[in-house]
């Protein structure tokens, strides 16, 4: 059983900093790894990918401003938030799947066939 859990999320100003992690249990070949995000009443968005090879892709609003990496031996997942502004409000999932070349500009179609945490919220106020 493959099981996602993000952990970081929170409430923070305009101009701050926040990182998001993401622990995956269970073993699964899955290399797509990323996160989006959604915020109420908006569609879902993709946010940043990375792939086993560490070739990464972002959504274009965050670039310069997020980072995502990974921890291979700790199977751990995360997304570096600077200079967030109030629109990054959203719940954050991270998601992996198999298919890393469906990735782009922050989101993986392989995620369809995959899996994701239950999500943290991260709110941003002006």
């Amino acid at each position: 059983q493959v099981k996602l859990t993000e952990s970081g999320g929170g409430s923070v100003q305009a101009g701050e900093s926040m990182r998001l992690s993401c622990v995956t249990s269970g073993s699964t070949s899955s290399n797509a790894l990323g996160w989006y995000r959604q915020a109420p009443g908006k569609e879902r968005e993709g946010v940043a990918t990375i792939d086993d090879q560490g070739v990464t892709t972002y959504k274009a609003s965050v670039k310069g401003r997020f980072t995502i990496s990974q921890d291979i031996a700790k199977n751990t997942l995360y997304l570096q938030m600077n200079r967030l502004k109030p629109e990054d409000t959203a719940m954050y999932y991270c998601a992996r799947g198999p298919d890393p070349y469906t990735c782009r500009d922050g989101y993986c179609g392989g995620w369809r066939f995959g899996y994701r945490g239950q999500g943290t919220q991260v709110t941003v106020s002006p």
